[in-house]
Order: structure tokens, then C-alpha cells, then sequence
């Protein structure tokens, strides 16, 4: 199933078979009050927690509302107020060796503690949508720092957890978006660096895993001005998503609707104002994002 958040936050389920591509309104079918503040959001932690027992109401809904087309809706970033967003670093190959040449030229030598994998934090404020622009800080375009794109596959809690086996892992994974983790290229601290508005894009839709079924077979595109930047399949992931749940699940409890970006493919670089960023992920969808000054 694909759900959307559009409009006033409310939930649609999308059929991106039909074309035009079109959304069914199903807020109603939740069984529950559905409330359009962002930051009390305690409607969607629900759903994230108790999507299997909703699943079908929301399914027949779906089949049976009226249908619009997506076009005539605005869609929003398919998460509210997560606890947290945990980042994943290195976990391509590819990647890695590819950062040894970023940080000799943008800091003048190589973090050997910062090419192994890990996760860190970044802040949920800094989440936007498929209606938004890229917006990049005046102060760090005006001191010529390099600011990157890097397009990941996102993971959406479900039930949330403490100690998670690598085993059971999936059972706490409502579903998979595409996000983008914007960083600037700077010896600070990745979550400062990572965490300014709009540096988190999110989107188009949530794909529930019952329906993405093996999220190690996904396609990863980023392209810059029509030019590719970066593709990648999530089969190349070096820690695979069971044991990224487990691993995160170990340092901090995951509660329903916490987002993990689970790495930047090869193919990172700069982007600028007036660029304008595509990507996508086989299964889910596509963002096509604006960048301007802030």
C-alpha cells in the first residue's frame, strides 16, 4: 500500500497504476480522531504502531472513495514529528572510498574514525516535503562551502522497540520512503551539518513493506540538471536493514514513526542555487526538488 500525506495532513492511499496517477482520502477510515497539527501528530504515530490492525479498513476505503487526481493535491513529507531521524554513515563501499578525496579537498586530510559505519542524529525539523524547496543557508553559500546531495532509502518504523533482534528485525518496519540527507562539507559535527531546515527532503509517498517486500533489491537514482549523479542498487548496502533496525535499536529506543536513512550511495557532490535535484527509487517514486538561497 502507498500512503500519502497531502494538503491539511491528511492520509490517502495512492494508485500510481492509473494514469493519471490518483489518491483515495481515507483519514476517516482510521477509527480514531485525526488532528492536522504537525506537532501534535499522535494520529500518525498510531497508524505507524497499529497499521496491521487498520490495514484493511484503510484498504477498503481506498477501493471504494472517490478517487482524485494526484496532480490536484499537494503532498506532504509521508512523516510527522518523528522522534528522531537516524542517519546511517558509510555503508556503501563505494562511498567510502569516495570520501577520502571529498574531505582531502574540503578539509585538507582524511577522518579515518568517520569512514567506518555508524549512525548518528540528525534533527526532525529539518524534514520537508515533494512541495518544497532545497533551501541552502545564505552564510554557508556565502563562505563557498560545498553543500551535497545524497539520496537514500529510508526506513519507516512500525512497532517500535529496545534491543531489537537482526531476526525479528522487519516485524518493526511499517515501510520504506526515498529521503535525501543535504550536508554540508565542513568539520562540524554531522548533525549540525545535516540537521538545517529543508536538509531532510521526504517523500513522495510511504510504500508499506508488505508491499516492498526484500528492500535489497531497490534501485537508488539522483540526478543533477538532468545530469546523473548517482545510482546505486540497496543490494550493495554493507549493513542490510534488518541489521540497521537491530544495530539503532541498541544505543536508543525506536518509537512508531522514527525515520533511519540508511546511507548515501556513491555520487555525492555539490549543488547550488537554481539547480534542480531528481530522484528516485524503484517501487516508491520520484522528488523533484528546487534548490535556492535562503
Amino acid at each position: 500500500m502507498k500512503l500519502a500525506l497531502f494538503d491539511a495532513n491528511r492520509l490517502g492511499v495512492v494508485d500510481d497504476t492509473a494514469d493519471p496517477a490518483r489518491l483515495v482520502d481515507v483519514t476517516e477510515a482510521l477509527g480514531w480522531p485525526h488532528d492536522a497539527d504537525p506537532l501534535t501528530a499522535g494520529w500518525w504515530r498510531r497508524l505507524c504502531r497499529d497499521f496491521p490492525e487498520v490495514r484493511e479498513r484503510l484498504a477498503k476505503a481506498a477501493a471504494t472513495g472517490r478517487s482524485r487526481p494526484l496532480s490536484e493535491v499537494t503532498l506532504r513529507a509521508p512523516a510527522l514529528n518523528p522522534s528522531k531521524i537516524v542517519a546511517c554513515a558509510c555503508n556503501y563501499a563505494d562511498h567510502v572510498a569516495e570520501m577520502h578525496g571529498v574531505q582531502e579537498r574540503t578539509l585538507g586530510g582524511v577522518e579515518s574514525w568517520m569512514m567506518n559505519f555508524d549512525v548518528f542524529l540528525k534533527a526532525p525539523s529539518s524534514l520537508s516535503g515533494p512541495a518544497d524547496d532545497i533551501v541552502l543557508p545564505r552564510e554557508i553559500v556565502a563562505a563557498g562551502q560545498e553543500i551535497h546531495h545524497e539520496s537514500e532509502l529510508v526506513i519507516v518504523i512500525g512497532e517500535g522497540g529496545a534491543d531489537i533482534p537482526e531476526e525479528t528485525a522487519l516485524d518493526h518496519v511499517l515501510g520504506y520512503t526515498l529521503g535525501l540527507d543535504i550536508t554540508v562539507r565542513s568539520a562540524a559535527d554531522r548533525s549540525r551539518r545535516k540537521s538545517y531546515d529543508t536538509f531532510s527532503p521526504l517523500g513522495p509517498v510511504l510504500v508499506t513493506a508488505d508491499d516492498i517486500g526484500d528492500a535489497g533489491g531497490l534501485e537508488i537514482r539522483l540526478d543533477v540538471n538532468g545530469g546523473e549523479r548517482q545510482h546505486v542498487n540497496t543490494g550493495d548496502l554493507l549493513t542490510p536493514v534488518p541489521a540497521i533496525v537491530s544495530y539503532a535499536s541498541t544505543m536508543m529506543t525506536l518509537l512508531p514513526g522514527d525515520l533511519i536513512f540508511t546511507g548515501a550511495p556513491p555520487g555525492v557532490g555539490a549543488i547550488e542555487p537554481g539547480d534542480t535535484v531528481r530522484a528516485s527509487i524503484s517501487r516508491i517514486g520520484e522528488l523533484t526538488l528546487a534548490v535556492r538561497q535562503g
